[in-house]
């Protein structure tokens, strides 16, 4: 796993709002990176709904959250109705995105790991962090990008 420091890998895909591609947000705004198993879990499902709930305290911040998993397109726009997401869910098709991350697989071999990273306007990962870090964690960890530049 890709630990704070290090430069983030760039990537393009395919997502519930068109395709996204990592170098047009790069410079612009914090980026937060929830890699999460499953569509449709009730883990990923409460996981995803305090980014929801937290909708404006990112956009306070100026940050892009992304959901990334290997789900279809089709998958992640069924989810992402019913449960009223409004960030893009990054269909990340043969895993390629989660291995340019160092992100690992659970359960031996089924689901990818719960990751969030924070990489800041350098491009470079700020925060990590395996398994379900707060909301308060992650807002903490973008609060603190301005006060590293000031």
């Amino acid at each position: 796993m890709l630990k704070p420091g290090e430069q983030a890998p760039l990537f393009q895909a395919d997502s519930t709002q068109g395709s996204i591609d990592l170098t047009d947000l790069l410079g612009q705004k914090p980026i937060v990176l929830i890699f999460y198993p499953m569509d449709e879990t009730p883990g990923c499902t409460k996981q995803l709904c305090a980014v929801r709930d937290a909708e404006s305290e990112y956009a306070e911040r100026g940050a892009a959250v992304l959901g990334v998993n290997p789900a279809s397109k089709d998958s992640h726009e069924k989810f992402a109705a019913r449960q009223g997401y409004r960030f893009p869910l990054v269909v990340d098709e043969g895993g390629a995105i989660r291995r340019l991350y160092g992100v690992g697989k659970s359960l031996g071999f089924l689901t990818q790991q719960r990751t969030v990273f924070v990489i800041n306007l350098e491009g470079r990962i700020a925060f990590a962090e395996k398994g379900l870090p707060s909301t308060e964690d992650i807002l903490a960890a973008i609060d603190k990008l301005s006060t590293e530049k000031a």
